[in-house]
């Protein structure tokens, strides 16, 4: 089982060069990013995990930027969105952005894709929060027409695009692998159906993914594929990582505080005796 780290990359944090090398040093196996274009003020979207909205999700910087300055100062470690809110950007740019981080990481960009919670930050993106799913879904098979094809083309309700030449290509080949974001069913649904992972929250205000995992079973068994899990956010306790291998969980994501090296080494020190 892998064990990956994700923080939210701000000004005030660890500068994600320097959290990167720590990661792979210590033999971690990936850095995922997480991305908010903004948080409107009128907040009627309500935090999914409850409570006040962390001050974190404000001052997000952009992933694909963060990214290739990680990619840039490492060998090995994976870097991935966690997630990349795809029906907020544009997609052509954005399956430009994907197939160059593939390139400047030489194969090492996992591309962890959601819909997204937050309705007004969308709506000022121009994409309706109600057809979002539907959106990200072509947008995905739009984006594997122009990672795969010399002249690409896509034609469908919310991505339409005649016959064009874009490079680079992703060095992963097909492409880089498009993991899904979100909960049980509705996303796991998701992930079967286009994806090649499903990234669902170890736990949430209503359940906890372990307890779950028999009906991600039987949905596998009735869409006739399985695919790998990647568990985010999981307990900083280690002795409960266990319990995701035990389950055939192949990766456990750590979601970190946006602190200073003084504050995350020593967690990452004692967490890497246990990897």
């Amino acid at each position: 089982m892998h064990v990956g780290v994700a923080m939210f990359a701000t000004d005030y944090s660890m500068p994600p060069t320097d959290l990167a090398v720590a990661l792979e040093e210590r033999g971690f196996e990936s850095y995922w990013f997480p991305e908010h274009s903004h948080i409107p003020l009128s907040r009627d979207s309500e935090f999914p995990k409850g409570g006040e909205l962390p001050k974190k999700y404000y001052d997000v910087m952009d992933p694909f930027v963060v990214m290739g300055a990680a990619a840039a100062v490492t060998t090995k470690l994976k870097v991935a969105t966690g997630i990349c809110l795809v029906p907020q950007r544009d997609t052509i740019q954005t399956a430009k952005s994907v197939a160059s981080i593939d390139q400047v990481s030489n194969g090492r960009f996992l591309f962890g894709i959601g819909s997204g919670w937050n309705a007004d930050e969308m709506e000022n993106h121009g994409t309706a929060f109600n057809t979002r799913n539907k959106k990200m879904r072509e947008q995905i098979a739009a984006m594997k027409q122009i990672w795969t094809e010399t002249k690409p083309e896509y034609h469908g309700d919310f991505i339409d695009f005649d016959p064009m030449m874009t490079w680079p290509k992703p060095t992963q080949n097909p492409h880089p692998p498009v993991i899904v974001g979100g909960g049980i069913p509705y996303a796991a649904k998701r992930a079967l159906d286009y994806g090649d992972g499903w990234l669902p929250h170890a736990h949430r205000p209503t359940y906890k993914l372990l307890d779950r995992l028999p009906e991600f079973r039987e949905m596998e068994k009735a869409a006739g594929r399985s695919i790998p899990i990647s568990a985010f956010g999981v307990e900083h306790d280690a002795d409960a990582w266990p319990a995701y291998e035990d389950a055939g969980i192949e990766r456990i994501v750590i979601s970190m505080e946006s602190e200073l090296a003084d504050a995350v080494l020593p967690k990452l020190d004692a967490w890497a005796k246990r990897l």
